[in-house]
């Protein structure tokens, strides 16, 4: 909530950054099986069958789900928990943890009134881009851990876990190669870090003015969820592109993977694991905005 006065936080930097990776991680452990699933859906294409198109493998977030547990077994739903933990930690400590203080600097330090909008969305937008700059290597490897399971039974898988898939790919592909996707994936989390953090911001903020309405878990909750359901909206493209340039080396840049996804599989291609996304936003982290990362009180 932003106060009438010039926002301060009472939490340090270390202790923003460790509180808000904690949140992170936990939330990635009790979600990671329905980002799973949003991978899947999100690189799989059209299969040719004949003269006719085959149905897909995997239908819808629940279908993907049983289908990855009935298959591969229900491990496969945390493929890729090890970088994911790692990601959070990097990715969701930076963006939250450098949310207050990007904010003031954007401010100044003669600011004295409630933060402006566009103030929130560009402190947003820097935290998400620097953030998942430092944390890309991890999103690689997480993307390709969870696309592992979608390869034939008997095709040798090319990784035998994270740290194996971290040494592999720089052996193989470069040092650079950690940084493949960085393009989207800095659109992808620089614009959903600037709905959800900006709009968590604004919305708990228009809330408290609501006679009736306090500083609690209902208000932290109703926040939470429509911030989410704001990023996933508007992050859904570049994350569907993002995750099929991770997934799949072939594509040149971010432009040939958006006009070959709009080409062969249609634009409705950028909507897929939509529903998973949602289902899987932090509300626990997202928690840890209003009393942590943003660090302002109601006055």
């Amino acid at each position: 909530m932003v106060s009438d006065q010039k926002p301060k936080s009472d939490i340090s930097f270390a202790g923003t950054f460790a509180s808000s990776a904690f949140a992170a991680c936990f939330a990635e452990i009790c979600t990671i099986p329905l980002d799973t699933a949003k991978v899947r859906l999100q690189l799989q294409k059209k299969a040719v069958a004949g003269d006719g198109v085959a149905l897909p493998k995997y239908r819808g977030m629940l279908g993907t789900v049983a289908t990855i547990a009935r298959e591969e077994g229900l491990s496969a739903l945390w493929k890729g928990i090890v970088p994911g933990l790692h990601r959070q930690c990097l990715f969701g400590g930076l963006r939250i943890g450098l949310y207050e203080p990007v904010k003031a600097l954007y401010v100044g330090d003669d600011f004295v009134g409630d933060v402006p909008l566009s103030k929130k969305v560009l402190a947003a937008l820097t935290t998400g881009a620097v953030a998942i700059t430092v944390a890309n290597p991890t999103d690689l490897v997480k993307v390709r851990l969870q696309a592992e399971g979608k390869l034939p039974p008997g095709v040798p898988r090319r990784y035998s876990g994270a740290l194996n898939a971290y040494s592999t790919i720089v052996r193989q592909e470069g040092f650079g190669a950690l940084w493949t996707g960085l393009g989207p994936n800095i659109a992808r989390n620089a614009i959903i870090n600037a709905a959800e953090l900006a709009s968590y911001d604004q919305i708990k903020q228009t809330i408290l003015k609501i006679p009736g309405f306090t500083d609690n878990v209902f208000t932290h909750l109703f926040s939470g969820l429509g911030a989410g359901f704001f990023a996933v909206c508007v992050g859904s493209p570049v994350d569907v592109v993002k995750s099929r340039m991770m997934g799949d080396p072939t594509y040149k840049s971010t432009l040939d993977c958006f006009v070959k996804t709009l080409k062969n599989d249609g634009p409705f291609a950028f909507l897929q694991g939509l529903y998973s996304k949602f289902c899987a936003v932090r509300i626990l982290e997202c928690d840890h905005v209003s009393d942590l990362g943003a660090g302002e009180k109601v006055r």
